[in-house]
């Protein structure tokens, strides 16, 4: 349950979602990330904007495979992945939704917040991690 949490918290972050500060790039925010591709444009846009959708794409599906595992096909069976589809396509709508109000609610986060935000997920992690070695559930 905390693994699950935490690892909700992190692709908003990974993602440039939501505006976090990064020492390591010379911008003071990461939000700032869409200035960055304002030299793009047409193709090159196109496809900067693409490689975001898809890294946003196999997140939720990592998450949504290691926490919520109903409705994954088994095998190579092409009539189990055909039933499969329409599951995990309900499943990422729904975490779409979830998405959007976590980045509605948020959309004011302070920039010296968003440290907190980080560690909160990193917390959450490391409880999981203990809760999973000390119980062995």
């Amino acid at each position: 349950m905390f693994g699950g949490f935490a690892s909700a918290l992190v692709p908003p972050a990974g993602n440039s979602r939501i505006p976090f500060h990064k020492p390591a790039t010379h911008l003071g925010l990461t939000m700032i990330h869409e200035a960055m591709i304002l030299e793009y444009s047409a193709r090159h846009l196109a496809l900067l904007e693409w490689a975001a959708a898809l890294k946003l794409f196999n997140y939720s599906c990592i998450g949504l495979a290691l926490f919520f595992p109903f409705g994954i096909a088994e095998g190579a069976n092409w009539l189990a992945m055909l039933g499969a589809a329409p599951v995990l396509i309900a499943k990422l709508a729904i975490g779409g939704a979830l998405l959007a109000l976590i980045e509605t609610l948020s959309a004011k986060l302070r920039i010296f917040r968003a440290p907190e935000f980080l560690g909160t997920a990193f917390l959450l992690a490391v409880l999981g991690m203990l809760v999973n070695l000390l119980l062995g559930s």
